[in-house]
């Protein structure tokens, strides 16, 4: 299906062995993308990591709003360079007859679509799950929403920070009586994911002779009580609910940030009874500790955590940093340093290890990490992010479309005009 419209392999057949690995694990896949914000534009982000072709369809009056949120990368919006490299963008108004009938185009060459649209747009549109599954049955239909259907807060509206509210990870993040939320959009990213993930799932069920279509439904809120396992297993067998307890961690001790002598702040963190030891005995110089019977299991030391706290912040504030991590490493003790967002942009880690790429905006060149997954023999694509209705024309040539209906097209406002 795809390949119809990918333009990367002629013969329309799909490449093997060393030119699969060359192109990408997707390469010959088609996307099709009605998305906002992070979730729907980091699933698809991923799926064009691995080779797929992404067509992004836009409003032409503004497109994603997460091209507005700010200004800081050369003129354009953080989150929408994070979440859009590689993708070709299509303006259509999809309130127009026509503009509705070239995505039903698209969708006809297309391998999958992915959405997350405000609550009932799809369905407004004609293109929701139930409609596709038989207008077509070959299609990955995947919809993300806030609060999965069925339920009291189906209709609501779902951002990244509503969610983590609701399922309670701001409960379990900040201090007490100090409820934060975490700082990356975790709700938000997660679910871009576990999206891609079960699309790759079915695309590989449908290699294998499966089937070749299905609609899927992914929602924040079932995300983020997925990710909240540990603290709802525990609540829901012990009656606790578990305070947040900042940079540290209910489930073990001792495990948290502690100042060194040179204005720095070290992480130490032990997950077992032998870290424990080494860390009491040859870390921090304590045998009285190791062998104390209060100290000898993780959940006692769960509840003298303070005291632990108190004798390890003791220890690191007579030392330096590098003090600090060497010996914890001589000892196998597991440390790391405390980094602001620009100490990591120049992290020797990620330079050392060649992890940065220059990919192409309209408004220039910018850096961008490697997406995490390195595989053998491939260079993932890193393209350029697109501008508002950038490639309109070239999508549209490709499903047919000649000069003049495409100008007639644009003099209705079916179709937007390039940035």
């Amino acid at each position: 299906m795809g390949d119809k419209l990918a333009g990367n392999n002629e013969t329309g057949a799909t490449p093997t062995g060393a030119a699969a690995d060359a192109a990408g694990p997707l390469a010959g896949i088609t996307v099709v993308t009605l998305e906002q914000a992070v979730a729907a534009p980091m699933c698809t982000r991923v799926l064009g990591d691995f080779g797929a072709r992404v067509i992004k369809v836009e409003n032409p009056k503004g497109g994603d709003f997460a091209r507005h949120y700010d200004d800081v990368v050369k003129g354009q919006a953080a989150h929408f360079v994070w979440c859009n490299r590689g993708k070709e963008s299509v303006a259509l108004d999809l309130k127009q007859p026509e503009g509705l009938a070239i995505l039903r185009r698209l969708l006809d060459e297309a391998d999958v679509l992915v959405s997350n649209l405000a609550p009932g747009a799809m369905a407004k549109l004609g293109i929701d799950s139930a409609t596709l599954a038989t207008s077509h049955p070959d299609l990955i239909a995947l919809e993300i929403d806030g609060y999965g259907p069925g339920g009291p807060l189906s209709h609501k509206r779902a951002y990244d920070l509503l969610v983590q509210a609701e399922a309670g990870a701001c409960a379990v993040t900040g201090f007490p009586g100090m409820p934060a939320k975490p700082g990356p959009a975790v709700a938000d990213v997660s679910t871009g994911l576990f999206s891609a993930l079960s699309i790759m799932a079915l695309l590989v069920g449908r290699g294998r002779g499966g089937r070749t279509g299905a609609t899927v439904a992914v929602s924040l809120f079932d995300t983020m009580t997925e990710l909240m396992g540990y603290a709802l297993t525990y609540t829901q067998h012990s009656g606790i609910d578990q305070q947040p307890i900042g940079m540290s961690s209910p489930a073990v001790a001792p495990y948290g940030n502690y100042r060194t002598a040179d204005g720095q702040t070290v992480i130490l963190g032990t997950t077992n009874d032998r870290e424990w030891q080494r860390l009491a005995r040859d870390l921090i110089g304590r045998p009285d500790l190791a062998d104390d019977p209060r100290y000898h299991t993780n959940a006692q030391r769960c509840e003298e955590r303070s005291v632990l706290d108190e004798a390890i912040g003791e220890w690191c504030a007579k030392h330096d940093l590098a003090y600090v991590q060497q010996r914890a490493d001589e000892v196998g003790i597991g440390n790391s340093r405390y980094n602001t967002p620009s100490e990591v942009v120049a992290h020797p880690h990620l330079k050392a290890r060649d992890r940065w790429r220059e990919i192409d905006t309209p408004n220039g060149p910018v850096p961008a990490l490697l997406p995490p997954a390195v595989i053998s023999g491939y260079e993932p694509p890193m393209g350029a992010i697109p501008g508002l209705g950038e490639h309109t024309d070239s999508v549209l040539a490709g499903l047919g479309f000649g000069a003049d209906e495409i100008a007639a097209l644009r003099a209705k406002g079916a179709v937007g005009r390039a940035d």
